[in-house]
């Protein structure tokens, strides 16, 4: 690369390699490093306390059940959002006409604020005991209505949190499944329709679904990291002017209540807490993606 070649790189590339070392990488390192000091209420401690910050966020049952929570949220979510998306993406793939027009209503919610979307839930669709869209179409067909926000047993805010993230997240994975289904070539169909195989399901096993083998590991690995990080949906929907419940926790949620709450900002713990979490979001992602890797070989 020339000189003239290199400084374009640098004005293209610098400003963004600048900001991802600023605001992303530099709070990472800060935040490790934090982790192995008492730091309450300062950022710039002095009190050396080696491990005791993951000793005790290891030994908190109330971050362990917040780990758990969200291991059962993204055993929820994550297959639901993989089946449903592709399903979507087949089903849009076949359109001739307005293809554009409905991949775009599809994945509009993908453009909305969690915050909006998460208030909309509670406020409107699942609002109170006797008031909401939902529990007015409940009625319609003579249900009795909920408190889906706050009945705990049996767990119905589940039905919540889960449909509002399906529904904002659904269309974003669709145009992946879509952009993959594209890319199949067609002689491969017409082949495996040589070959005897129906166009229902033996086309789909044997020629759709290994086509889209990059894109479901790219799917399955983003529906995790996001399901592991979901803090506004369940900030927003779950908590109110008392406070916030500890049945539904999340770890970030949690995280931000130990570094910022009112009993005392304790980043030392909160950053040790978060770097925990880092790690168990890097193995389970990992780990799924090299299961799906192999089934799918």
């Amino acid at each position: 690369m020339n000189r003239r070649g290199a400084l374009a790189f640098w004005l293209f590339v610098g400003p963004f390699a600048a900001g991802l070392l600023l605001f992303t990488y530099v709070p990472i390192g800060w935040s490790a490093y934090l982790s192995f000091f008492d730091a309450h209420n300062t950022v710039t401690p002095t009190e050396f306390v080696g491990l005791d910050n993951y000793t005790d966020m290891l030994t908190d049952r109330a971050f362990l059940d917040s780990i758990g929570t969200f291991s059962a949220f993204a055993a929820l979510i994550v297959p639901t959002t993989v089946v449903l998306s592709l399903l979507l993406a087949l089903l849009v793939n076949q359109v001739r006409v307005a293809r554009a027009f409905v991949r775009s209503v599809f994945f509009l919610p993908f453009a909305c604020s969690y915050v909006v979307a998460s208030l909309v839930w509670k406020m409107s669709l699942f609002s109170g005991v006797d008031t909401g869209v939902v529990n007015t179409v409940f009625g319609w067909f003579g249900g009795e209505p909920q408190a889906w926000v706050g009945t705990v047993d049996p767990p119905l805010y589940w039905v919540v949190l889960v449909t509002v993230r399906l529904w904002l997240q659904l269309g974003f994975y669709m145009v992946l499944f879509l952009a993959a289904l594209q890319r199949i070539p067609d002689h491969l169909y017409e082949a495996a329709w040589t070959d005897g195989a129906s166009p229902g399901w033996q086309t789909f096993r044997h020629v759709t679904l290994p086509g889209l083998r990059g894109a479901l590991v790219a799917v399955l690995v983003l529906n995790l990291i996001n399901a592991y990080q979901a803090f506004d949906e369940f900030y927003n929907i779950l908590g109110d002017a008392r406070g916030y419940p500890p049945f539904a926790r999340p770890p970030l949620v949690y995280l931000y209540y130990t570094s910022l709450g009112s009993g005392g900002q304790d980043l030392g713990r909160g950053s040790a807490g978060a770097l925990v979490l880092a790690l168990v979001i890097a193995l389970v992602t990992l780990l799924s993606g090299r299961v799906l890797r192999r089934s799918s070989s």
